[in-house]
């Protein structure tokens, strides 16, 4: 999954911190954490591994592949984070998205300088909550194709998604609410 569902799927601030830290660290850094945090280092792989082994994910996939092969994961992950804002009342997703940026605010300390860039635009921008509009999900889609190396970076990727949105919404609503009870799951096993 992408920043917004990562960041939604978190029971603690320190679970967001983790969620985010996850992407930007080396293996071996993981356990170096406070506990909560690595509890959402963890909950991060778990939700990666879950959603790869999802027959819906699978599905969502077939429509990126035939252009973009290999990444059509990352360009399922981000078309989810536009169905899963969408899903979310305006007031709650921009709540979320405060809340979020504030968490990671308050730990930059921790996180390495390519996140911190990262970070500044992110706010800046306001991703999370942007992720609600076409707009924001082609900005997305456009960083994608940027980190890519093998692909064209002029390649119609952010077409395939309008033209395949409400196929790509029934996979989304299919496959999220087993994801939510599943990271439900693992944050209760935390506590045992």
């Amino acid at each position: 999954m992408n920043f917004l569902a990562h960041s939604y799927l978190t029971f603690t601030d320190e679970q967001i911190v983790g969620q985010f830290l996850e992407d930007f660290i080396r293996n071996k850094d993981r356990f170096s954490f406070p506990k909560k945090i690595g509890e959402g280092i963890t909950l991060h792989r778990e939700i990666d591994t879950f959603t790869d082994a999802h027959p819906e994910i699978h599905e969502a996939k077939k429509i990126f592949s035939p252009l973009v092969r290999l990444y059509s994961g990352a360009f399922v992950d981000v078309a989810f984070d536009y169905f899963l804002a969408n899903s979310l009342p305006e007031k709650i997703l921009k709540k979320h998205s405060e809340n979020v940026y504030r968490v990671l605010r308050t730990h930059e300390h921790i996180f390495p300088e390519n996140f911190k860039r990262m970070l500044d635009g992110m706010e800046r921008d306001n991703w999370l909550y942007h992720y609600r509009d076409e707009s924001g999900i082609g900005f997305s889609f456009r960083n994608v194709l940027n980190k890519a190396k093998y692909l064209d970076k002029n390649i119609g990727v952010f077409e395939v998604f309008l033209n395949n949105k409400p196929q790509l919404k029934i996979h989304f609503e299919l496959f999220f609410p087993d994801l939510l009870a599943h990271a439900k799951k693992i944050n209760a096993e935390f506590s045992t």
